[in-house]
């Protein structure tokens, strides 16, 4: 069964998604401004810049790749903002596990 031209699971899949990846990403906002004693500001950091290195480093390498292809550079913003906030929030909860808050 579907609706329009896609089928229900699809549609199911995008509606999930677009509630889930902009909670992550105001979840990512609110950790990094919220403050918090000595060890939670360390955990966030180290997931900050965890983040930041893995998201810079798939950047690099999409550079890189489109250059030896001849491709012009294409991003989704979106896309990257989902990704960043998936590796930070999954970044967070290591640390968190990791330093035990």
């Amino acid at each position: 069964m579907s609706v329009g031209s896609l089928p229900v699971g699809a549609l199911l899949f995008m509606g999930v998604t677009f509630i889930l990846f902009p909670a992550l990403d105001i979840f990512m906002l609110v950790s990094l401004l919220a403050p918090g004693d000595e060890r939670g500001q360390i955990i966030v950091w180290k997931a900050g810049s965890f983040t930041l290195l893995a998201f810079t480093g798939s950047l690099v390498l999409d550079i890189l790749i489109n250059i030896a292809r001849g491709q012009p550079m294409t991003a989704n913003p979106f896309i990257q903002l989902s990704t960043a906030a998936i590796l930070y929030f999954a970044a967070l909860l290591y640390y968190r596990k990791k330093h035990s808050v």
